[in-house]
């Protein structure tokens, strides 16, 4: 690639960014858009919809922006929850990183790869008809002593990256155990989920938990809840509630039409009849579902099981409750809140199957996702365009349109087929028998990060047949040497991959694309102009791995390609504001892990570590640099050895909270007063939502008058 079709690259999309911020700027302050772009203010009462016209809603502004720029760590963790602070720590981390290797990398080592001569003098006359190969560690000839400062970079940035990551593991496990004791007792910090639960013939469910707890432990057990198959139930709540809010609008709304005309012959109804007498059909069903479910026959063989100390819950969690290990099986609870219903798979072998079914799943979808990766590869080489599409040549000759090809359009590509990849991922996550919406997320992170590494890094880097990248792997006394010299020669795509898929996904993310169109196209069919929305919660299975991508891709290509630096550290400020904003205003969180990603982040970074210092062996070799390819090869050693330390010291805190913290927790809890309505209140925490009594009104039979509460409703 030239420097030319970089830079036209950058220019569409310093274009673009600059469109969104003031568009932005723009349609916030309309109050039709006020759903789209400050749900949760909305949510909260923080800000309220104004129908009056003024002059300065067209008006750009800036103000958001100080506004999340002066959003201090102590308020986003009291509004959003820890996982935001992990969230925001991501970044920050990665801009500390990048800051450090900017510095050596642009003035150090950029000025050491031009002045190499291997591919040609670098024309400064003519700077943007040069590749941007002479940017490069490729421009360096073989022996070159100047590759001796590239050995140091790898050294010193392995050795702050390391620092940092310690540092980091370290403060966000004293920020999760200290937000243990800061937040007030938890239905999840009492309770278990038991599966795979052992049934005798002639008893329920639910009689041999008790049977069994009061056995085993009798001093700390407390109740238990059995999970019920509920899921027709909770589709026909799902339907009585929004009849309820159609009739409600109709009743509180005396302008809108009261009467609608169907059938041939164009009869008139009376809406709220209409909707009345489908809701009292709905009412009966679930009557009628509601007692099928209570049944002993409807009863999964799993339960929640709650205990009457914190310690009590963990003895029962860390210890195997059976001979047999696949029966009595515990985990930890979720929160209340978090449990995943629709899917509750208890089963030992049906989670085992279902496990295998989604890794076979994923392994297709890879293979599969190879077709637009080789097509996008075709693009970045004019010359098999004009194979593939003789026709085009003559277009394909006009500068402009050849620097849009292979400079834009290609990362344009990939990121809109990687747009469906973590919907996908989350949905295999979610039949794989998980049973809180907090470990769905977390594993669908794992598998779109994983994926994004696999298919975007190694595919672009060895274009080619899946049996020859996965023939690479198989010998890996090699790896380093084909890495070495696969990886320099993508560094021009990976440059304006950043710049396309990170500046323009951040920029969307700010203008929310997606939403903003829905909301457009569903306002003309919307009953109900006041209808309750649902503040949505950050998707972090889709903006982690997107991150941590471009970190694999900064400390990869740091040393030989320094020039994406530049572009990274743009990208970061850009996220750092951008999401401070977005936690500010559109997100609320819905579930709270403590901070659970972290070590997804930590290990995706001792990934980007050892496989960078692989590419570094590999090319001091080829570089016929043996002596430095030698001093390098304890450094993923060490490296590994470091990682291990870390997991063992922090990594435990993460899984489950210690005894000295909860025994701790316990005794200050023996003189709160308001223990005893806490556990009275944990009796039913785990209640299945669709099992709850719903309030019919005192005339139920009246049409005219709402069929279930208000309060049911918004529950």
């Amino acid at each position: 690639m030239l420097v030319s079709a970089l830079l036209t690259s950058v220019g569409i999309n310093s274009g673009l960014c600059v469109l969104f911020f003031t568009l932005y700027s723009i349609l916030r302050k309309q109050p039709t858009n006020y759903g789209v772009y400050i749900p949760r203010l909305i949510a909260e009462g923080s800000s309220k919809r104004r129908s009056h016209f003024n002059l300065e809603r067209l008006i750009p502004s800036p103000g958001w922006v100080k506004r999340a720029w002066k959003l201090s760590e102590e308020d986003l963790l009291s509004t959003s929850g820890l996982d935001a602070v992990v969230f925001m720590r991501v970044i920050t981390f990665s801009l500390r990183v990048f800051l450090f290797a900017g510095v050596i990398g642009i003035f150090v080592l950029l000025p050491v790869n031009c002045s190499g001569d291997q591919l040609h003098d670098i024309d400064f006359a003519d700077l943007s008809n040069n590749s941007l190969d002479v940017f490069t560690i490729s421009n360096l000839s073989s022996g070159s002593k100047r590759l001796w400062a590239h050995f140091s970079a790898v050294y010193l940035v392995t050795a702050f990256v390391c620092y940092l990551l310690y540092y980091e593991y370290k403060c966000i496990t004293g920020k999760r155990i200290d937000f243990f004791h800061l937040t007030k007792p938890q239905p999840h910090q009492f309770t278990i989920l038991v599966r795979s639960i052992p049934v005798s013939a002639g008893s329920s469910v639910s009689e041999s938990v008790e049977r069994f707890f009061m056995e085993y432990h009798p001093s700390t057990y407390l109740s238990h809840m059995v999970v019920h198959r509920s899921s027709k139930l909770q589709s026909l709540i799902k339907d009585a509630k929004k009849l309820y809010k159609r009739i409600t609008h109709l009743q509180s709304e005396p302008n809108q039409p009261q009467y609608r005309h169907v059938g041939l012959f164009r009869h008139s109804v009376d809406l709220v009849d209409h909707y009345g007498k489908k809701l009292e059909d709905i009412e009966e069903n679930m009557r009628l579902e509601r007692s099928e479910v209570s049944l002993a026959t409807q009863e999964v063989r799993a339960a929640f099981v709650s205990f009457k100390s914190r310690y009590g819950a963990a003895v029962a969690f860390h210890m195997k409750q059976s001979i047999n290990p696949t029966e009595w099986v515990t985990e930890l609870a979720p929160e209340p809140n978090d449990v995943y219903w629709p899917f509750f798979s208890s089963s030992f072998m049906r989670r085992w199957l279902s496990k295998i079914v989604v890794i076979v799943a994923c392994i297709l979808l890879t293979i599969l996702f190879l077709i637009p990766v080789l097509v996008v590869q075709g693009l970045t080489n004019l010359n098999q365009l004009e194979i593939w599409f003789p026709s085009l040549k003559s277009i394909l000759t006009i500068t402009f349109v050849s620097q849009v090809i292979t400079g834009y359009l290609p990362s344009l590509i990939l990121q809109l087929f990687l747009k469906i990849v973590p919907p996908i991922m989350e949905f295999l996550s979610s039949i794989q028998g998980y049973i809180c919406h907090s470990d769905i997320e977390k594993s669908a992170c794992n598998k779109v990060l994983w994926f994004t590494i696999w298919n975007i890094f190694f595919a672009t880097v060895f274009s080619g047949s899946v049996l020859y990248q996965v023939s690479i792997f198989l010998d890996p006394k090699h790896i380093p040497a084909k890495l070495a010299s696969a990886v320099p020669a993508q560094a021009s795509f990976f440059i304006a991959y950043v710049v396309t898929s990170g500046w323009t996904s951040t920029s969307s993310e700010l203008f929310r694309i997606i939403p903003l169109i829905w909301s457009l196209i569903r306002k003309p069919f919307t009953c109900c102009s006041d209808e309750e929305f649902e503040v949505p919660s950050i998707p972090y299975h889709r903006d982690i791995p997107r991150i941590l991508f471009f970190g694999l891709l900064g400390i990869t290509y740091f040393f030989l390609a320094p020039l994406i630096l530049p572009f990274l550290l743009v990208y970061l400020c850009l996220a750092y504001i951008i999401y401070r904003n977005q936690f500010l205003n559109v997100y609320a969180p819905k579930y709270e892990t403590a901070g659970k990603f972290w070590p997804i982040v930590h290990n995706s970074m001792i990934f980007s570590l050892v496989l960078m210092q692989a590419i570094a062996i590999g090319l001091f070799t080829l570089k016929k640099l043996p002596l430095a390819s030698t001093l390098i090869f304890p450094l993923p050693v060490l490296t590994l050895l470091f990682n291990e330390y870390c997991r063992k010291r922090f990594l435990p805190n993460f899984i489950a909270y210690p005894a000295e913290v909860l025994i701790k927790r316990d005794r200050e809890d023996r003189y709160d007063p308001k223990m005893a309505e806490f556990y009275d209140n944990l009796v039913a925490a785990y209640q299945d939502p669709a099992l709850l009594p719903i309030q019919f009104s005192a005339n139920s039979d009246s049409l005219n008058s709402p069929l279930i509460s208000a309060a049911q409703v918004r529950h």
